[in-house]
């Protein structure tokens, strides 16, 4: 199965994806003066402007609301930056992608890894905002890494097929900062689920990002364990997406030197 040759060369490659994902992390933030505090002072520089205007200027009713938008934040950051990165991977690295020895799957790979630990290492800072906030970490906390896992796999998945797609069609990652800036305000990130219509709720179900965002808020949030059903449903899309961004990168991959 060709999935399972990709996992392969993964693993065989692993070395390699980890110092590239090393070298990502340590080249992200160098020759700024803070260096790796910006992993941490970009999301609570976004959380304030928020928090600014949607509780002086829109007013927006809602008790510790910056803790609220702190929990849907930090993982759509990862996945948008996860994808607007891991879609130029293969662009990005023409000099890599010609070496004939070079397996070109990595670099997605690393992509999404690189991000996996930025957000990882904005989990403490995280649960410090709550706890500030008046709200402890329950053990519905153990279902974290379920929800990291099966973000983990959506991501992947996308980084995979858009990251081939863009190295014929260099239009991809121009559409995709329009399209993330969208779905940004389909997500319940910056107000509740609930405030979303009756008859239009089902697309925080059909809407992964949602699922995901509304997950994490019950657990980091609320306290409560996550609704398994959209859960589920979400790993299942992660899963079907991966199986299809693995073909469509391993269909083009032969191709990519001639593009580039």
């Amino acid at each position: 199965m060709g999935i399972l040759q990709s996992l392969n060369a993964c693993y065989a490659y692993r070395a390699l994806i980890h110092n590239l994902t090393i070298r990502q992390l340590s080249a992200r933030y160098r020759g700024s003066a803070l260096g790796f505090l910006w992993t941490f002072l970009n999301p609570l520089l976004l959380v304030l402007v928020y928090s600014l205007v949607f509780t002086v200027y829109v007013r927006f009713e809602m008790e510790s609301y910056t803790a609220f938008v702190f929990c849907g934040l930090v993982p759509w950051l990862w996945f948008t930056n996860s994808l607007s990165e891991g879609t130029n991977a293969i662009v990005g690295s023409g000099s890599l992608i010609t070496k004939a020895m070079f397996p070109p799957e990595v670099l997605p790979v690393v992509s999404v890894l690189a991000n996996l630990c930025n957000f990882l290492l904005t989990l403490p800072v995280l649960f410090l905002v709550l706890l500030v906030s008046g709200k402890p970490l329950g053990a519905a906390l153990i279902a974290l890494p379920v929800v990291v896992v099966v973000q983990t796999l959506v991501i992947l998945g996308l980084v995979m097929f858009l990251s081939a797609l863009n190295v014929q069609f260099r239009d991809v990652q121009h559409l995709l900062a329009n399209i993330l800036t969208f779905w940004f305000f389909l997500c319940p990130i910056l107000y509740p689920h609930t405030n979303v219509p009756d008859r239009l709720q089902f697309l925080n179900t059909v809407n992964f990002m949602s699922a995901i965002t509304i997950s994490y808020q019950d657990i980091l949030f609320h306290g409560r364990f996550p609704a398994w059903g959209p859960l589920a449903f979400v790993a299942a899309v992660g899963v079907a997406v991966l199986f299809v961004g693995d073909w469509l990168f391993r269909r083009n991959r032969e191709t990519f030197a001639e593009w580039l």
